[in-house]
């Protein structure tokens, strides 16, 4: 009886019906997770932290509000963002989107591209244009206003005895300081719902008149960055106090193309005034030392902001209900010095990638903290940012984002249909709305087009039923129609080719000359295949074009016994040029489920060349775990926790735990998404791994327990 009931056991995990072993084991999540708090005791650049909900952030100095923006606005910014804050510059011009199209003859027909013009200037401008709008808001800087004893306004320097804590398991940041022997105490709180940041301030500098709030509205910029210090320009918006009653006001900043408003409710006594143009002063009145203040942005007005009690509540419930939900990895015990750190990257990228990337729109490298590339989505990124959640057995955060390809789906469909291919062409660079951004890079990628398939695949191992096939059939189908008709077929060798007109991954090639990028060819495959499964399951035939390509697609391109980047590049480990940047030829096998096209002997030799003689030092963040899980499927765990701390600075993770890469991007989310979804699949293995933790080393020097993560495919 006893050895049925083992049958019947390790039956029910091979199907993934019951948990493996080691997630069984019960591990103590608030120890876990608060043996990691933040503490921070001086001000610095790089060390703000942040508050939020997914769609929604706020980033604090040392203060616990945005009360010295200037000192971080070269760091890790004071921003306040929003996934519904988007603002463009009025178009005085009359620019069209067709000016910013260029045609390439490819293979033999012309298909036309968005791209960025050096020349006429017409196309340049109107290029230019497009890709700078629209842009994401700061929607505003809400800090202290301190006063010294001389009535001077407080500086940086005037902040003493520092002592600032972020609770990871509540949400909560407590920030404790002294200006001129004054203690001062604030609460941090975000509504995890609504866009609210609330705060609980307690000093006697309150009921002296030393000590009050400040909101300030910046300028939008059209610049690659913005870290919403830009004060200029204050003619060419407006802000206004449009009602103050009782202990509420509502601030309206109208912009020239869109408004929006910011909504404060405070307890006891106080009054907001306009102090100069865009600043705006919440004064107490009476004698109390203490002050409670919530703040919601909203492009609407809303009938009741929640009180700071009530933001407390409803940030420690749901931040508990957050940590007890999904998976754990607990590294107590190890003896490998480097244990500790990664538990820390860890747990601080569950927490970054919950407030930072967990909306309903595909996120931007850096959030929800300031702008790159205008605060545009990129969705070559989304796979980083996103596949983490369902590997950590969280698949709803992956699917809140998923819907807004339905969004987008007329525009990927136009693309599709303009450059002559069926189906739907995923979009690079975006916005909201799935509008293309001019880029002679971005313009070229395709190895967005498989993600929505992976993303789809992950849903339905998640709740493999009929609801998950119709939620995402018509996505999953129009990305195959567009895989299908995209390749080109080669009649003398007869086989199809990814290519002219494409730069992988690894972005150091010409669009017009590349072609069979080795990761590309292994995700096209591997996504077709995978779309005819989705026929299968929705009760469809094979479809024959699917089928033709995947039987003629070209096969890996290879050299002296190791794989290319690309099979137009032969130099491709010759030529400095193609040692930089991503090593994306890892990805055939890291990235992309195993199938028999790949030689697992070439790709062994492939890693070791990579890994000997790769120019690291001009890489990014998330390569690193790219070859940890190369490292892991080739069988070689040492390598891959070497990989995970290899010593390059794009490799750096912070005292917040953000990824910095260099001074123009101080912290990059793919780095802490890859982090997450490269030791899930360390530990909980992937489609054909044998044995438990398969990617960390068996010599005794790591004690891995974990529960609640999913397989990777």
């Amino acid at each position: 009886m006893k050895n049925i009931s083992r049958i019947l056991i390790g039956a029910l995990c091979g199907l993934g019906l019951m948990p493996a072993v080691h997630a069984q084991q019960r591990i103590n999540r608030e120890q876990l997770v608060k043996r990691h708090n933040v503490v921070v005791n001086a001000i610095d650049s790089l060390s703000s932290l942040s508050v939020g909900n997914g769609k929604f952030a706020y980033t604090v100095d040392a203060t616990g509000m945005q009360t010295f923006p200037e000192k971080y606005d070269k760091g890790v910014p004071l921003g306040t963002q929003s996934e519904w804050g988007w603002h463009s510059f009025k178009d005085t011009v009359g620019y069209k989107f067709e000016e910013s199209l260029k045609t390439y003859t490819l293979n033999g027909r012309k298909v036309t591209y968005s791209v960025q013009w050096n020349d006429p200037k017409r196309n340049k401008d109107a290029s230019n244009w497009f890709r700078q709008n629209v842009h994401r808001l700061q929607l505003g800087n809400l800090g202290l206003w301190l006063s010294k004893k001389n009535g001077s306004q407080a500086t940086a320097a005037d902040i003493q005895n520092i002592r600032q804590e972020l609770n990871l398991w509540t949400g909560e940041i407590t920030s404790s300081f002294t200006l001129e022997g004054e203690p001062v105490k604030v609460v941090t709180v975000s509504h995890q719902q609504q866009d609210v940041v609330s705060f609980n301030i307690q000093s006697a500098l309150i009921a002296q008149g030393r000590l009050k709030v400040r909101l300030r509205f910046p300028f939008p910029t059209n610049e690659f960055a913005d870290a919403g210090t830009n004060w200029k320009n204050g003619g060419k918006h407006q802000s206004s106090i449009v009602q103050a009653v009782g202990q509420q006001a509502v601030i309206k900043h109208q912009l020239d193309t869109n408004s929006y408003f910011t909504q404060l409710t405070w307890s006891g006594q106080a009054s907001v005034a306009s102090a100069a143009t865009h600043d705006f002063v919440l004064s107490p009145a009476g004698k109390s030392n203490q002050l409670q203040v919530s703040c919601l942005f909203t492009p609407k007005r809303q009938a009741l902001v929640p009180a700071f009690g009530a933001v407390q509540i409803n940030s420690v419930q749901s931040w508990k209900a957050f940590w007890q939900s999904g998976g754990a990895i607990d590294f107590a015990g190890s003896t490998d010095p480097r244990a500790h750190e990664l538990e820390r990257r860890i747990i601080l990228s569950q927490y970054l990638t919950k407030i930072q990337c967990a909306g309903s729109q595909p996120p931007q490298e850096t959030g929800l903290t300031y702008n790159s590339w205008y605060g545009k989505p990129h969705l070559e990124m989304h796979w980083w940012h996103g596949i983490h959640f369902a590997l950590w057995g969280r698949p709803e955060l992956l699917e809140k984002s998923m819907q807004w390809y339905n969004h987008v789906y007329d525009n990927a469909r136009g693309i599709a249909k303009r450059q002559g291919y069926a189906g739907a062409r995923w979009q690079k660079m975006t916005d909201p709305d799935g509008n293309e951004s001019p880029s002679s890079v971005g313009a070229f990628l395709i190895w967005q087009q498989p993600h929505f398939i992976y993303f789809a695949e992950l849903a339905y191992r998640a709740h493999p039923n009929a609801k998950t096939l119709s939620a995402y059939k018509k996505l999953v189908l129009a990305t195959a129609d567009f895989m299908a008709t995209y390749p080109y077929y080669e009649k003398d060798k007869d086989r199809y080719i990814l290519g002219k007109g494409l730069i992988p991954a690894q972005e150091r090639y010409n669009a017009e000359e590349t072609f069979n990028p080795t990761y590309e060819l292994q995700y096209w495959y591997w996504a077709l295949n995978t779309a005819q499964q989705w026929r299968k399951r929705l009760g469809l035939a094979p479809d024959k074009k699917y089928a033709d390509v995947m039987a003629k697609l070209s096969a890996l391109p290879k050299a002296n016994g190791v794989y290319l980047a690309a099979e137009s590049a032969p130099d491709s480990y010759s030529n400095p040029k193609y040692k930089t940047d991503h090593p994306s030829v890892l990805g055939a096998l890291g990235m992309t489920p195993y199938n028999d096209r790949l030689d697992m002997d070439a790709m062994r030799r492939t890693f070791d060349l990579v890994w000997d003689t790769w120019d690291w030092k001009d890489t990014w963040g998330w390569d690193f775990p790219m070859v940890a899980m190369t490292a892991a499927r080739l069988g070689n765990p040492k390598r891959a926790i070497d990989g995970l701390f290899m010593p390059i600075k794009t490799n750096t993770y912070l005292i917040n735990g953000h990824n910095y890469q260099d001074d123009r991007l101080r912290l990059y989310l793919p780095g802490n998404g890859g982090l997450l979804a490269a030791v899930a699949s360390m530990c909980a293995g992937w489609d054909g791994s044998k044995g438990t933790n398969p990617g960390f080393p068996k010599d005794g020097t790591w004690k891995v327990k974990w529960e609640g993560l999913k397989p990777m495919p």
